[in-house]
């Protein structure tokens, strides 16, 4: 009897060993081939150069519509489509001045500013002022109307150096550039200086949202580098009436048509059911778009471009969906969801990959206690490609708005340390990304779909 049990035991340990391999093979398949025969890079190269800046709403955004739906097409994906979104149009205009004016320690000194994405214009005319500098709102409503009315507010709190997540450190400063210029109106400021979202000390600022609120008067919003943030605030300590010119000349103009870009690679058993891997498609206009999020629109193409390269047929349904207006409204994502919601469509998982495109850590998951129990039961397949960081909570921007409908929400985790040096600025070129790292965020992204699609969450 004894015997018996333990060929029994044998026999399923035997199964179970097989299973185990059978996935580590398909895996180490995935990434063998993204490593040695991959397309990210090449893609993203293509993206960047060929097409460039693609701020919603701008030529370089449509011509990344067609670029997006002609590869897919090319990759031989069974479906491809554009759903139709209208979206925000902003334009950056002639270049931006910023000056101090009358310091009596260096005189007249240009300083390196940028308008925030949705930000009024000065006009030819511009802005002379004298500044207050400020760290937060509650120091801002302290000082009062007396202290703020017609001066330039300077926002100059920074990201905390201390935090190992620059994602939590970037929490941490950046109401000041979507909030500041609502806050510094309702006192009677005239515009308001930010300093840049970046985790050093940079030379070039950071450009990014901001928000304007019903019956607050509307005043300039720009970011300064943090380099030039430190000086002026060093100057401000010794100088309390120095005064500054801005002269901006952005645009809010009407709404323009855009899209989001969708293909598939429709599932066998359970084709019904929809797992969605994404980034959005279009950038701020002052590089490439390279990281923010080339590489995330990418990653997610690449995902079943290494399905079929492999030759793997999935159960389920997979998408790609390059999200349009992430960056300065969220209009992209909301359709989606809204079309999703209108069309009856399951949504099992979605995975979006927003965070660049260095070298994978894990996965950040918005779901039940039960999915985070079964994605993390997978942890031992993964590790051995450096995925170990299944811990942080979170999905993405762009899959956020399908919340609402149950769909387990997940976000690629890279080393997030270099990120916050190019992000939103002029250096968010193709000569910051890194061949292989890009390649290995696909395939984790693929590694992580294959175990959804095979296992489910049942």
């Amino acid at each position: 009897m004894r015997k018996k049990l333990l060929s029994v035991v044998l026999l399923l340990s035997g199964v179970n060993t097989y299973a185990q391999q059978t996935d580590e093979g398909t895996i180490k398949s995935i990434f063998d081939q993204a490593l040695s025969k991959g397309k990210s890079y090449e893609m993203l190269h293509d993206l960047c150069v060929n097409i460039g800046p693609r701020l919603s709403g701008s030529p370089g955004a449509a011509a990344a519509v067609e670029w997006s739906r002609h590869k897919m097409e090319d990759l031989g994906f069974d479906s491809v489509w554009l759903q139709p979104v209208m979206v925000p149009h902003w334009v950056r205009g002639e270049q931006e001045i910023g000056r101090i004016l009358n310091s009596k320690k260096i005189g007249t000194k240009d300083m390196a500013i940028t308008s925030l994405g949705g930000s009024i214009g000065t006009g030819a005319e511009g802005i002379a002022a004298g500044i207050v500098e400020v760290k937060s709102f509650d120091e801002l409503k302290a000082l009062g109307t007396k202290a703020i009315q017609g001066k330039i507010v300077f926002f100059n709190r920074p990201m905390d150096p201390a935090k190992i997540n620059t994602f939590a450190a970037y929490s941490g400063a950046v109401e000041q550039r979507g909030n500041g210029a609502i806050e510094a109106a309702k006192l009677g400021a005239v515009a308001v200086i930010v300093r840049s979202m970046g985790s050093g000390l940079e030379e070039y600022p950071h450009t990014g949202g901001m928000r304007y609120a019903t019956n607050i008067k509307l005043i300039p919003g720009v970011a300064i580098s943090t380099q030039h943030a430190e000086l002026l605030s060093k100057l401000l300590k010794e100088e309390k009436e120095l005064q500054f010119y801005l002269e901006t000349h952005c645009q809010i103009l009407e709404d323009a048509p855009s899209f989001n870009v969708v293909g598939e690679i429709r599932g066998g058993e359970y084709k019904d059911e929809i797992i969605v891997v994404g980034g959005h498609l279009d950038s701020w206009d002052l590089a490439q778009g390279a990281h923010d999020d080339g590489a995330g629109c990418i990653q997610s193409i690449e995902v079943l471009r290494l399905f079929k390269s492999i030759g793997y047929k999935p159960k389920r349904t997979i998408r790609a969906v390059m999200f349009m207006n992430e960056e300065n409204g969220l209009r992209g994502g909301t359709k989606y969801a809204e079309l999703a919601k209108q069309n009856k469509e399951k949504h099992l998982a979605a995975i979006e990959s927003d965070r660049g495109g260095f070298a994978p850590r894990g996965f950040t998951m918005s779901a039940s206690d039960k999915i985070k129990s079964i994605i993390r039961s997978w942890k031992p397949l993964l590790e051995p490609y450096d995925l170990w960081d299944f811990n942080q909570e979170g999905g993405g921007a762009d899959i956020g708005p399908l919340t609402t409908q149950g769909v387990a929400l997940i976000g690629y985790l890279p080393d997030s340390q270099r990120y916050f040096s190019v992000h939103h600025t002029s250096e968010d070129t193709i000569d910051k990304v890194d061949k292989r790292e890009l390649e290995l965020g696909s395939a984790s992204m693929a590694a992580l779909v294959y175990l959804i699609d095979k296992y489910g969450f049942k």
